[in-house]
């Protein structure tokens, strides 16, 4: 349980570690993605562009037009493009790393293309059996007997690939909870007192200590 806590810890790091463009980027999209997920309990069925119609509406701007894009992302002739969105969604999910975090995010917007033309069950389930085949078809290829292991070469190692895929799947999960970790993270850090740090003397300052004891 403590090393399942320290590797989210790491990942949330991780995750917070962006530029600024993409971190706002992340908390907008954030936001809307919460918002959504949590209007399918208290209002459900909750398209994604019910987020910003209540928002523009109780702010007084005009909402006709998206309405005019609900009408016609739910025309049933165009399923199966918001069908290929979704999976691509999850695709996207399974190509985040920690050096390629835009992808999560990504996964995300195109889930809630997908959710507006077939709803919310539909597209988070297609995005989540893609990205889950996706690693699972890996890790089958990484099997011993199935890939030849060798070190001067690019291979497939069992191990690594559900450690990536899992890394994956908690970075495209933490991004909903972006925003209010972050705003939370924010509200308590005046009343935490953090330990003293621990200044680790490096290999080669040690060497010299034990060197200037000796003498």
């Amino acid at each position: 349980m403590r090393t399942l806590r320290r590797e989210l810890a790491r990942i949330w790091a991780c995750v917070t570690d962006r530029s600024r463009g993409q971190l706002v980027l992340a908390c907008v999209v954030s936001v809307w993605t919460f918002a959504w997920v949590l209007g399918q309990a208290v209002a459900p069925p909750m398209a994604p562009l019910d987020v910003p119609r209540g928002l523009l509406g109780w702010a007084g701007v005009p909402v006709g037009w998206l309405d005019a894009v609900s009408q016609w992302a739910r025309d049933p002739s165009r399923g199966w493009v918001f069908a290929v969105v979704a999976v691509a969604g999850g695709l996207l999910w399974a190509a985040t790393t920690e050096r390629a975090q835009l992808t999560a995010v990504s996964g995300w917007l195109a889930v809630l293309v997908a959710a507006e033309g077939i709803g919310y069950h539909p597209a988070v389930f297609r995005a989540v059996i893609a990205m889950v085949g996706f690693i699972a078809v890996l890790v089958l290829l990484a099997l011993p007997g199935k890939v030849s292991v060798m070190n001067s070469r690019v291979t497939l190692i069992p191990r690594d690939v559900a450690r990536a895929g899992a890394t994956a799947a908690a970075m495209a999960a933490m991004v909903p909870l972006l925003a209010a970790g972050l705003a939370i993270i924010r509200l308590v850090r005046p009343y935490v007192t953090r330990p003293p740090k621990v200044v680790v003397p490096r290999a080669r300052d040690a060497e010299d200590h034990k060197t200037l004891v000796r003498d």
